[in-house]
């Protein structure tokens, strides 16, 4: 029953991904191993968007690393916990609750000598910056911990790469990277402290070159000269090897926009749906206080209002005029939804 759960869920998600994001590319879902215990180690720019994403275009069903705060509704952590998402404390969280990390590191050791998937983020927390932030170490306290308990356990870790053209405008288009597997245990020697520094100097190395990263220094005039550049940022590889060649000889690719399809394609999306657009512009989004949070929330209307939003015309149309005329109306709309946002 949960795997049918799941299965549901994913189906749901991956649905409104379609009409949310105008493009999703993957590259390198082969690396993924299907029987094997893998460590996905991911960059964190986007909140909960980042995990879907994650969830649905890979080829596991996995179990996330999320942060406390979420559950702590009840009704929300069950929800959560259904979806296989366990908490993770910060110091942010209390100091006391630091302690319940414990479990949680064991159960993700469970679980991937199971030959599960567990996702970590291991930044810590997430950020729109273009670039992989210092990692923590929590990631590699959960790989030293499954090595001492179960030493001939072939573990996996895998990095990846989440990049966005512009992560909070709609729509958006987004391309993912899974890295090449790494066989944690050559990174065991019986020092912790060397295996702490060289697991988290790999990871960090290896994401990197999956998305766009930008040096903390002159952060800013590089990030505005790859906008002036209209920089496709889809591309980490070739926006990277720009940055490090100093813009010499710059082989990256150019995002052409034309403003007025883009502004007449949301015109049409609030004509169709002008009473989930009012509830999102006016209700939903004021309250927003992270700007991180933005596209999640964003997209949490659009696969819940946009929805119920159909079908409560469908209904009316179907009661005062035919549900034959419903049904094309219907799926006129469904056709210009799509239309307006991969346009």
């Amino acid at each position: 029953m949960r795997r049918i759960w799941l299965l549901c869920v994913r189906a749901y998600i991956s649905a409104g991904m379609f009409f949310y994001f105008r493009r999703i590319k993957v590259f390198g879902i082969e690396n993924i191993p299907k029987n094997k215990s893998v460590l996905l180690l991911s960059n964190h720019q986007n909140a909960l968007l980042d995990a879907l994403l994650i969830a649905t275009k890979s080829n596991r069903y996995s179990y996330f690393l999320t942060r406390a705060g979420v559950f702590q509704k009840p009704f929300v952590a069950k929800l959560l916990k259904s979806l296989q998402m366990l908490p993770v404390y910060r110091v942010r969280d209390g100091w006391g609750n630091l302690s319940n990390n414990n479990a949680i590191f064991e159960t993700c050791s469970e679980l991937l000598n199971k030959k599960e998937c567990v996702v970590i983020f291991p930044e810590g927390n997430h950020n729109l910056m273009r670039r992989v932030r210092p990692l923590s170490k929590g990631f590699t306290r959960i790989v030293l911990n499954t090595f001492e308990k179960y030493p001939n356990i072939d573990l996996q870790l895998l990095p990846v790469g989440l990049n966005y053209q512009d992560a909070v405008k709609f729509p958006d288009s987004t391309a993912i990277y899974f890295g090449k597997t790494i066989e944690a245990k050559n990174y065991i020697s019986g020092d912790k402290n060397n295996d702490v520094v060289s697991l988290k100097s790999k990871i960090q190395s290896e994401i990197s070159q999956l998305t766009t990263n930008i040096p903390k220094d002159d952060y800013e005039v590089i990030l505005g000269k790859l906008k002036l550049m209209e920089t496709d940022f889809l591309n980490p590889k070739a926006v990277n090897a720009c940055i490090d060649f100093n813009f010499k000889d710059c082989k990256i690719k150019k995002v052409r926009r034309n403003m007025f399809l883009e502004y007449f394609s949301k015109f049409l999306l609030i004509l169709i749906f002008p009473i989930p657009y009012i509830l999102w512009k006016f209700l939903i989004k004021p309250r927003i206080k992270e700007i991180e949070f933005l596209s999640t929330f964003r997209f949490a209307a659009v696969v819940t209002l946009a929805p119920v939003w159909l079908i409560i015309l469908f209904l009316a149309f179907g009661v005062t005029l035919s549900w034959s005329l419903a049904s094309l109306c219907l799926i006129a709309i469904i056709i210009i939804s799509i239309v307006a946002v991969k346009a």
